[in-house]
């Protein structure tokens, strides 16, 4: 997105809504590394994204979530109208919220859903109306009231939630909770904690049954879950930190790190180096 053809407004660095209205195609191949809790609303638009080497493309209104420590690129896009909004944890997470709206809920640090949601006709009146009231608090008043800015945040992100309920992109039926508590732990531990055996002593259940519990709703392997969020991270480390493999590895939890380039081949078909090298042509 071309800076200039964005119009901003900020929040002492810590909350900002940006407003984008042109028409141009645009391609970046660069990735970058989120730092900061990010909503995009393409309203009219087309593109291709890559978010944690994952691509996803679109052609209609969508709106879509990126956390800290992301990677996300643009393959193409050719965008009309759209929306960002950006904050720092310190801003948002640091309140007590329901747990589908906090920074750890449906949204946000959840890189095992899909990232997308797309309003209807009326969930699109819903959120333009909080838009419309964040922005009249930029312009309307000399010193942006904190408190104010914060809960027209707290209400658009439960628009979006019921959104993705709606919807049916988003689990949350009884059947699946131990689906999302599993991934929540893995999340919290997966760089100190590699054994399903430990992650299923924590939910109270023995591996078995945590394997049997996953087939019958269709989802990776809980093993399977565990490598594969390793691997993405490693995946973001060697793509946009300049670390040494030994030192990815020992920070994932790694003792030996010739046994982390062998787990890390095994899944990806490359060694970390090759792996970097390709990505970074």
């Amino acid at each position: 997105m071309a800076l200039q053809d964005i119009e901003t407004y900020s929040f002492q660095d810590i909350f900002t809504l940006s407003i984008i209205e042109f028409d141009k195609a645009r391609v970046v191949n660069q990735p970058k590394q989120v730092n900061t809790y990010d909503i995009y609303w393409i309203k009219e638009g087309m593109g291709k994204y890559n978010i944690d080497f994952k691509q996803y493309e679109f052609d209609e209104s969508v709106l879509f979530f990126l956390t800290p420590g992301q990677v996300f690129s643009i393959e193409n896009e050719k965008i009309k109208s759209a929306y960002k909004l950006s904050f720092v944890k310190d801003f948002y997470c640091i309140q007590t919220h329901d747990k589908d709206v906090a920074c750890n809920g449906v949204l946000f640090n959840n890189v095992y859903e899909m990232p997308f949601v797309k309003p209807i006709a009326k969930d699109t009146i819903k959120l333009e109306v909080v838009l419309e009231g964040i922005l009249e608090e930029f312009k309307n008043n000399k010193t942006a009231q904190y408190d104010m800015l914060q809960a027209y945040l707290k209400q658009f992100i439960v628009n979006l939630v019921r959104i993705k309920n709606k919807t049916g992109t988003h689990k949350t039926d009884v059947e699946t909770k131990l689906f999302k508590d599993f991934s929540l732990l893995v999340e919290e531990n997966f760089k100190q904690m590699h054994s399903v055996t430990k992650y299923a002593k924590r939910l109270g259940l023995s591996p078995k049954s945590l394997t049997k519990h996953f087939n019958k709703i269709g989802v990776d392997r809980p093993s399977d879950f565990i490598k594969n969020r390793i691997v993405l991270e490693a995946k973001r480390k060697l793509v946009y930190d300049d670390y040494p493999v030994k030192q990815i590895a020992y920070g994932l939890g790694f003792n030996d790190p010739a046994y982390f380039s062998r787990f890390f081949s095994k899944a990806t078909g490359k060694s970390p180096l090759q792996y970097k090298k390709d990505f970074k042509k």
